[in-house]
């Protein structure tokens, strides 16, 4: 994985299920993984390797979904030799600020 999120990057991360009472639209994103057509949103962390966020898989928005991803099942991705990147610098956006996730709503 290239710019892999630092350990600090992570803590910055709500837990899981602290932001449930947030709608899905506001609340934060402060990771972003990609990888060609492909994108995770992270808007909350376990704090070793399970993310909440929201997936867009290959360009299809139409059935893009908010649930669960692994970091090391995002470490394991690759297309020949290009990995998972995460986006560095990133700045904490609410997810109605992302064009990807404002397209579904």
């Amino acid at each position: 994985m290239w710019n892999e999120p630092s350990r600090a990057r992570l803590d910055a991360v709500p837990r899981l299920y602290e932001t449930e009472d947030i709608p899905a639209q506001n609340k934060l994103i402060y990771l972003h993984f990609f990888i060609g057509g492909c994108d995770w949103y992270v808007a909350e962390f376990n704090g070793e390797d399970t993310f909440f966020g929201y997936s867009i898989l290959n360009r299809d928005y139409q059935n893009a979904e908010w649930g669960y991803f692994s970091l090391a099942e995002l470490k394991g991705l690759s297309v020949g030799w290009i990995e998972v990147d995460c986006e560095e610098p990133w700045e904490v956006v609410p997810a109605y600020a992302i064009p990807e996730i404002r397209r579904r709503a």
